[in-house]
């Protein structure tokens, strides 16, 4: 195994329409996973038997930044799935898991302890006696910062963990019932009657008059995938209200090449900021909370999952397929060409709810992630043949 490939070019192929996926080939997904995980060896350090924190093109010239053991986790939750499906991946999971759990000292906040447990829960419950031995579950929220402020993708993690762990392992961990209701209370306080979650809710958050209005396509994807794994664990009705009412919100709000945006305002349940659009959601996380919400619930995403694949394909604003064959990756966004327009464009698109930017002010952002190819396998390992049967009992 070759954790550093040698990149011979650092030019990006630009070809209009290529690999587009259209509504009845319906892409080879099976290819994007085996793209994704092919991607991470360049991430990967040996040496450590972690994944770096991304890896970054400046001019010709590729830089890894050092390692990440919550990036690893999500990885790890990809690349495990991807063994699970029979298909090759190129790693040493056992080591890699290892690495991961010896020390802990990375988990930071309830957000990691959630994708920690979720892992556990699903691939090595095992180590849930090491996990309740380093942490107070039942005090998480007032002992991480980001429970005590409420902040929602943090909140969403924490709450699919227990789930996760409640319904893998239930008695492998003390009950955590109190904790996940207390969990999912918070959850709801930080939602808008239109379906919109705000980024944090709770006083004291340096800048809590923003983050309790505004929240990031993260804390939707995120809040929608964790009360759906929610109802589904502790089989209650509620939680799946709230989680349709933001996925119905965020789905009107797609755009019209797919995108799922980054800013939104809880109150007036708009879009106020375009940009950034990460690949990360639009071929990982969301797939990944709406196919845990169609599964809850019957309702059918496929349309929105498949038109947020398309643009990383090509049929974006730049007309640039994002995956990028010659150098084995898939970038990680389109964002503004500068954070001062950026800036500028967030100002307008607050006073005039426009949130529309110029395409001449756009650029692919040259940076590959961990965690997005570990979502993206995590969410999309089986879908294509799950598409298709589905396709199949409708059509018969």
């Amino acid at each position: 195994m070759n954790p550093h490939p040698n990149f011979e070019s650092a030019s990006l192929p630009i070809r209009e329409g290529a690999w587009c996926w259209g509504r009845e080939s319906k892409l080879e997904v099976s290819a994007l996973c085996s793209m994704a995980a092919k991607a991470l060896l360049a991430l990967f350090d040996g040496t450590e038997m972690l994944f770096s924190r991304r890896l970054t093109l400046r001019g010709r010239e590729f830089r890894r930044e050092p390692v990440s053991p919550e990036r690893t986790v999500v990885a790890l939750l990809g690349l495990h799935r991807l063994a699970g499906s029979g298909q090759r991946q190129p790693f040493d999971l056992p080591s890699i898991e290892t690495a991961v759990f010896q020390d802990k000292r990375w988990v930071k906040g309830i957000g990691d302890l959630g994708i920690l447990v979720q892992f556990a829960a699903e691939y090595s419950p095992d180590r849930f006696t090491s996990l309740a031995d380093s942490f107070d579950f039942a005090k998480a929220l007032e002992i991480f910062p980001d429970g005590r402020e409420a902040h929602t993708a943090a909140l969403s993690c924490f709450l699919a963990g227990i789930s996760h762990a409640k319904l893998s392992c239930p008695d492998a961990l003390p009950d955590l019932t109190d904790v996940a209701v207390e969990t999912y209370r918070l959850l709801e306080d930080n939602q808008g009657v239109g379906g919109i979650f705000a980024h944090a809710g709770l006083p004291g958050l340096f800048h809590q008059p923003f983050s309790s209005r505004f929240g990031t396509i993260a804390d939707q994807m995120h809040a929608i995938y964790a009360l759906a794994r929610f109802a589904r664990a502790f089989e209650i009705e509620e939680p799946l209200a709230d989680a349709l009412n933001c996925a119905n919100a965020i789905r009107a709000l797609q755009g019209d090449k797919g995108q799922w945006w980054f800013l939104y305002d809880k109150r007036s349940s708009r879009v106020v900021n375009l940009y950034p659009v990460f690949s990360i959601y639009q071929n990982g996380i969301a797939p990944m909370a709406l196919l845990e919400l169609a599964e809850a619930t019957g309702q059918n995403f496929d349309d929105a999952i498949w038109s947020g694949l398309s643009w990383v394909a090509g049929a974006n604003e730049l007309g640039v397929d994002l995956r990028d064959r010659l150098h084995g990756t898939i970038w990680d966004s389109i964002e503004p060409n500068s954070r001062f327009s950026s800036f500028c464009e967030n100002a307008l698109n607050l006073m005039q709810h426009s949130g529309r930017s110029r395409i001449e002010n756009l650029r692919i952002r040259f940076e590959a992630r961990p965690d997005h190819f570990g979502w993206l396998l995590y969410a999309l390992t089986g879908f294509e043949g799950k598409a298709m049967a589905a396709k199949a009992v409708k059509a018969g």
